[in-house]
């Protein structure tokens, strides 16, 4: 008979990191494929996590003086047509719209009918529909800053998808300020790449790096792109969220023009940021392991699930008035702001199925407690963390709860900050940069984060293309040494990461 799998996902992460990856998202049910090509179900538990997400960023955009409000699905193709670099950039992931009804066709199916004057643009981005909105609210400095996020969904027609992280429709926030000047525009792109690094690291206990995105990796149209990149535990990075300097590029485009202090009419200054449901991929790739999700507990849609244990219905009234008020206790305890979230799990399942069906979800503190627990007034305690169970007194865990909850926060970002540490290499020659990045199958875990001077992007290309890895960005920090680049030995001001990424 074949050996029974020693952990819950299979593959492990070793084994096959990209089908792992789709495995802990089956096993933690948070998503499912949907019938329509390349987009996705965000099933209960997912919505949950995504959430909590929105709640934590709506609060932090909110007090840098952001309002939110919602904008058309849909844009005009002469709208994107106006900025050319911006068209180009996004041209072949548009979905166009070009009729507005069906009918019936005499096969007794439908057809299309009713085409349109002018063809409609499906969302990718909105900057184009958002400013041409600005342009008519804008007309003097008194009228700015305009600091405006929407959370809304997009539609990119990509012909590889993964789920969260590249899927044809997906969910997200972009924020879009008008600005008088250019320093504001450039403080208010500097601000909210903070916002969202303090969020990745503070809240998903992700570290991340933040940094300038090169020009052939810049959003089009921006005049700079703000990035912050983090390392999963593949070493692959990702792109968690950018912040865009968009210059007066757009206000041209879109005409947003206002009269100055000094009766001068001005071009504005403008810009747009933005993250998504990647944010979950994002999360699972960090901190999951070959059981399943793993959650930092700021953002678990539960904090603590109870698992009450009993044999009949005389033991059941007892354990559950035991379980109603332990979880009454521990709600009234506070992490992170709010109060602890606990639920209990009374579904009448097997005990060994229903302790995995929160493992696999990533549900950071299970407890179990049964009569004997009840006679100690303890419980059956366990960290998803950790993977340990143990006896706990009552009244022990009801006073530390939000110690451990914080203990296992920083204890998953110490843990992802020390892979990226331990896989980042500081390279300065061709060779050891090919030795690197080498791999021999297409899912072999290899290389990292390579810290290289470089002069010339284009001169890097063939070379980048080849290996499969990009410039992910200049990192904002501790990057003001002069060196020689790594490929060319010309001399070299700047320092990039290189990666292999999503």
């Amino acid at each position: 008979m074949p050996k029974a799998p020693k952990t819950a996902i299979q593959p492990t992460r070793v084994e096959d990191y990209p089908e792992w990856y789709q495995q802990v998202i089956r096993a933690a049910d948070l998503a499912e494929n949907s019938p329509v090509r390349g987009c996705m179900v965000i099933k209960p538990w997912g919505y949950r996590l995504w959430e909590n997400m929105q709640r934590a960023l709506d609060d932090m955009f909110k007090a840098t003086g952001h309002q939110n409000a919602y904008f058309p699905l849909f844009i005009p193709m002469s709208f994107l047509e106006k900025e050319a670099q911006h068209v180009e950039g996004f041209a072949k992931e548009c979905a166009v719209v070009t009729h507005h009804r069906l009918e019936p066709d005499p096969e007794g199916g439908l057809r299309p009918a009713g085409p349109l004057e002018e063809p409609l643009i499906v969302r990718p981005t909105s900057e184009t529909i958002i400013g041409a909105t600005y342009a008519k609210w804008v007309q003097s400095h008194r009228d700015l800053p305009i600091l405006i996020n929407q959370w809304a969904n997009v539609v990119r027609w990509e012909m590889r998808t993964r789920m969260f992280l590249r899927t044809a429709e997906f969910l997200w926030q972009e924020g879009h300020t008008v600005h008088a000047t250019e320093q504001e525009a450039i403080e208010e792109t500097e601000r909210m790449i903070d916002v969202y690094a303090d969020f990745a690291e503070n809240w998903m206990a992700m570290p991340v790096i933040i940094g300038s995105k090169t020009a052939a990796e810049r959003f089009p149209g921006a005049v700079e792109t703000l990035s912050i990149e983090a390392m999963m535990q593949d070493r692959k990075a990702l792109q968690a969220g950018t912040s865009h300097f968009l210059g007066q590029n757009f206000s041209r485009a879109q005409e947003i023009v206002f009269q100055d202090e000094a009766g001068e009419r001005q071009y504005a200054w403008t810009t747009s940021w933005g993250v998504s449901t990647r944010l979950v991929g994002a999360l699972i790739m960090t901190h999951s392991d070959d059981d399943g999700l793993v959650l930092p507990p700021k953002l678990a849609p539960a904090q603590v699930v109870i698992l009450p244990i009993y044999r009949d219905a005389e033991q059941r009234d007892d354990v559950l008035k035991y379980v109603h008020s332990l979880r009454d206790e521990l709600a009234s305890q506070t992490y992170g702001g709010a109060a602890v979230r606990v639920e209990i799990d009374d579904r009448d399942i097997r005990g060994g199925e229903k302790k995995w069906h929160h493992v696999k979800r990533g549900v950071p503190i299970r407890l179990e407690v049964g009569p004997k627990d009840i006679e100690k007034n303890g419980v059956f305690f366990s960290r998803r963390d950790q993977g340990k169970s143990s006896p706990m007194e009552r009244g022990e865990l009801v006073a530390s709860i939000s110690s451990i909850l914080s203990e296992m926060q920083q204890g998953l970002f110490d843990r992802a900050l020390a892979l990226r540490e331990d896989n980042t290499r500081t390279i300065s020659n061709e060779a050891d940069f090919r030795d690197f990045f080498a791999c021999e199958k297409e899912n072999e875990i290899h290389g990292g984060f390579a810290s290289c001077h470089f002069s010339d992007e284009d001169q890097l290309e063939p070379l980048l293309k080849e290996l499969k890895v990009t410039v992910r960005c200049v990192p904002r920090d501790n990057n003001d040494e002069p060196g020689q680049c790594f490929l060319t030995g010309q001399p070299a001001e700047k320092k990039a990461i290189f990666a292999k990424a999503y």
